[in-house]
Parts: C-alpha cells; sequence; structure tokens
C-alpha cells in the first residue's frame, strides 16, 4: 500500500463537508437533505462513484461550488467518498440532516480550515484514512482565550446574552 496526501483548499466564507456514503443515489439525497436544512444555503457536492461507470458525481445549486466539490472529489479519488463545499451556512446547520440520509456512512470532517486527506493506495483503488483538520494546538485556552470564545458565540448568536 502507498500512502497519499491530497491537500483540499477551502477558500475562505466557504465550509466542507467530508464523508463516506455508498450509493448512487447519494448525490440527490444529499442536495435534498441540505436544502432542507437551511434554505438560503449554496452548495456543491461531489461523490466518487466506486463500481460501474466510476464516475464523480456531482449536484449543487451554486456552479462555483459544485466544481470544486467534483475537481476535489477526483483528485482524492476514493470510492464512495463525497465531498459538499457549502456557503451561508455552517456545517452545525446541515449535519444532523445529513446524518439521517441513509446512504452516509460517516461523516469525517466538517470544517472552514484547509484539510488534508490521507489516503491509502492499493492496486484495487484508494481509501480515506483519515483527515488532517487545520493545525496543531500551540498552547492551551487561558481566561482571556476563554472569554473571546464564549464572546464569540454570543456574537453570532449561538448562545444567548
Amino acid at each position: 500500500m502507498e500512502l497519499k496526501v491530497v491537500d483540499i483548499q477551502v477558500p475562505e466564507g466557504v465550509n466542507v463537508i467530508v464523508g463516506r456514503t455508498h450509493f448512487i443515489k447519494s448525490v440527490e439525497d444529499i442536495y435534498e437533505a441540505l436544502i432542507t436544512s437551511c434554505p438560503s444555503i449554496k452548495f456543491g457536492i461531489g461523490f466518487c462513484e466506486a463500481s460501474q461507470d466510476r464516475l464523480v458525481r456531482h449536484e449543487g445549486n451554486d456552479d462555483e461550488l459544485e466544481k470544486l466539490a467534483s475537481d476535489a472529489c477526483f483528485k482524492a479519488g476514493v470510492g464512495h467518498m463525497f465531498i459538499v463545499y457549502l456557503k451561508d451556512a455552517w456545517p452545525i446547520n446541515v449535519l444532523n440532516r445529513l446524518k439521517q440520509v441513509m446512504e452516509i456512512v460517516s461523516i469525517d470532517a466538517a470544517t472552514a480550515n484547509p484539510i488534508q486527506l490521507v489516503i491509502g493506495e492499493t492496486s484495487q483503488g484508494r481509501a480515506l484514512l483519515g483527515v488532517v483538520d487545520g493545525y496543531t494546538p500551540v498552547g492551551i485556552e487561558g481566561s482571556e482565550d476563554r472569554k473571546k470564545r464564549m464572546e464569540f458565540l454570543r456574537k453570532i448568536g449561538y448562545k444567548l446574552g
């Protein structure tokens, strides 16, 4: 087995969700889950088909995000992996709904950070072994850091008062 690292860039103001699913109808079901979770959301979906035509299937309601998702999936080349790029919403707005999509096996990352996919390649194909999400911590939160965190969550409306 050969190990590979595939960089997945996340443009400013965009989040990415990476996961695994198992059936060609996933693309349409993920579309429905996203649009019904947050009607103002903009997104693109890519899905690596693992048998028969073995194409990167894609959908979305934003051409740029759909291209990002399909290009990232093709670059990764991991069967049954999906990538969603989204803006005008946060992953927290859609994750529970995505977890209810019957075909989805797992969610590996949901982030606005640049990510790296750790991939193992065999003679048969590629497997997603893990995701490097962002960067290594440089310290431990202090009281000022805690205060900033709490203020930020209230500023964006995720906590009261």
